[in-house]
């Protein structure tokens, strides 16, 4: 169990059994990890679902304000008759009251319906309960929470998972591999987690919000839980993945593929590039635009981080050769072992 707490040294030599031993318990505790956490999120599924249907809500309750839809004229046949109901109690209160001009028997049986017509207008929903997905299964609403749940479980077990992934593979990197390889690593899971908090607040809303809209006249839309899920899923891993171009980036400088020089005289194609990306994922005009300019946010970060380490590496470097002080070889004592050996040739020798 010790390997999966500390990674093993580079200058360890293990087995094969142990190779398979150490990778059998690195996973044993990513899934138990991954199990604590599907437990702890299965626990506040509710939370979770109102939490990832709340941009679909949000613009359900837009189209219900405007009427649009079933569930708009739902709302406005219920705005009807509250408004009926309320109308009916004032004129049911002005006949009951004593300067009404009606009878005292008809005033109090008036004045006895009040209180009912009261106890029934209050029971009329202020606006409808349509505003989540909806599910078409008899066992649909089990196996989306449960989808829900196990995607909010592996981004909470995810540092754990990782760790345990990097822990198994940093041994085989020399100290100077492993030296650039951390810190991208490192990076994988917060920009990850930066992405997907990108891609919920921002281009999820947006998207959502384009779908619903788009010649929403002709249908009578109503959102399916099982496709609005996975539709909602693949914007966020794409958005968490998208977030990875600066591990990309300064993965290339490092490795030597390019320098940041190059990068910077390629800045047109990197902003079609991005715009290009961008326009693959789902969303309009102006969420084209607010894709487009984080990623090339992220492509001149990447370009400035990585000119800073190349720096600090060429700084490394100048100060070993000067703590080695070996001073440049002389061409004269280089040449004093070939005099010395035409000197002992023995001129009467012949080959």
């Amino acid at each position: 169990m010790a390997t999966a707490i500390r990674p093993i040294g580079h200058e360890e030599r293990l087995s094969l059994v142990e190779h398979l031993d150490e990778l059998r318990t690195r996973l044993i505790v990513s899934v138990a990890a991954l199990a604590v956490a599907f437990g702890f999120c299965l626990w506040q599924n509710h939370e979770l679902l109102h939490l990832i249907n709340a941009p679909l809500s949000k613009q359900t309750e837009k189209q219900v304000a405007k009427g649009n839809g079933p569930l708009g004229q739902t709302a406005l046949a219920q705005q009807g008759v509250l408004k009926v109901a309320h109308d009916t109690e004032a004129i049911v209160g002005a006949l009951s009251a004593p300067g009404s001009g009606l009878s005292t028997a008809t005033r109090s049986e008036l004045s006895a319906v009040i209180p009912r017509l009261k106890a029934d207008v209050a029971k009329i929903p202020r606006k409808p309960e349509g505003n989540k997905p909806v599910t078409l299964g008899i066992g649909e609403p089990f196996t989306t929470t449960l989808t829900v749940t196990l995607f909010f479980a592996l981004i909470v077990s995810l540092p754990v998972i990782l760790y345990e992934l990097y822990g198994f593979i940093l041994p085989a990197l020399s100290p100077n591999e492993r030296r650039i390889a951390v810190p991208l690593l490192t990076a994988i899971p917060f920009l990850f987690v930066v992405g997907v908090a990108f891609g919920y607040f921002v281009v999820l809303p947006a998207a959502v919000r384009f779908f619903q809209n788009f010649n929403s006249g002709e249908f009578n839309v109503l959102v399916q839980a099982n496709q609005y899920y996975k539709f909602a899923a693949t914007v966020l891993l794409a958005m968490g993945l998208v977030f990875q171009v600066p591990v990309a980036i300064l993965a290339a400088t490092r490795l030597g593929i390019v320098t940041p020089r190059q990068l910077r005289k390629n800045r047109r194609y990197a902003i079609l590039a991005c715009a290009a990306v961008a326009a693959f994922l789902p969303g309009d005009a102006v969420t084209l635009i607010l894709e487009t300019v984080p990623l090339y946010v992220l492509y001149e970060a990447s370009i400035l981080v990585a000119a800073l380490v190349g720096r600090r590496d060429a700084k490394r470097a100048q100060g070993a050769e000067a703590s080695m002080g070996n001073p440049a070889p002389n061409p004269d004592d280089q040449a004093e072992p070939s005099v010395q050996i035409i000197d002992h040739v023995d001129p009467d020798h012949t080959s």
